[in-house]
């Protein structure tokens, strides 16, 4: 009796060991085939991206693309200014920076974004008549960031602060 027992015991846990392998091996994994860059996780077959990279494979840098806000000055508030990033072709983490400030869609600057795409800073540069521009862009989700910069003329020195949202 003793032996029909362990048999049986025997039986099922090879069943169980057997069925075990059977339905693992069939198993997809959703992510085998994926690759995510600069950081981003496989969940579910998608790319899970960090802060600064967006697209299938979180390629693509969040900051690049049309965005519109408002810049609060000591010289007042601005509202509705459209700024456009690019790629620039110079190196690899320069980016163009299209009307910042509101002062035209004739003005650009360049700015260089750190590796973690999160921060573009703007050295001083000219932005037209006898004013000059720097600051940071800091991106604080892939679709928002803010924009601290100052224009400075001659005499004056205007401190901004903007919040911008991708259009």
């Amino acid at each position: 009796m003793k032996s029909i027992k362990n048999m049986a015991l025997s039986a099922m846990l090879t069943f169980g060991a057997f069925a075990a392998v059977t339905y693992t091996a069939c198993t997809k994994d959703d992510c085998k085939d994926v690759v995510c860059n600069n950081g981003g996780t496989c969940n579910g077959g998608s790319c899970v991206c960090p802060t600064g990279y967006e697209g299938a494979n979180c390629d693509t840098k969040s900051f690049l693309g049309s965005w519109k806000g408002t810049d609060v000055c000591s010289s007042g508030t601005y509202n509705n200014i459209t700024i456009t990033i690019n790629t620039a072709t110079a190196a690899a983490n320069d980016v163009i920076i299209t009307n910042p400030g509101g002062f035209g869609s004739s003005v650009t600057v360049t700015g260089t974004m750190t590796t973690d795409g999160k921060t573009i800073t703007i050295s001083s540069q000219s932005v037209g008549g006898g004013r000059t521009l720097s600051g940071t862009m800091t991106l604080t989700s892939p679709t928002t960031f803010t924009f601290g910069y100052t224009a400075s003329d001659n005499s004056t020195n205007d401190v901004c602060n903007g919040q911008y949202t991708k259009q």
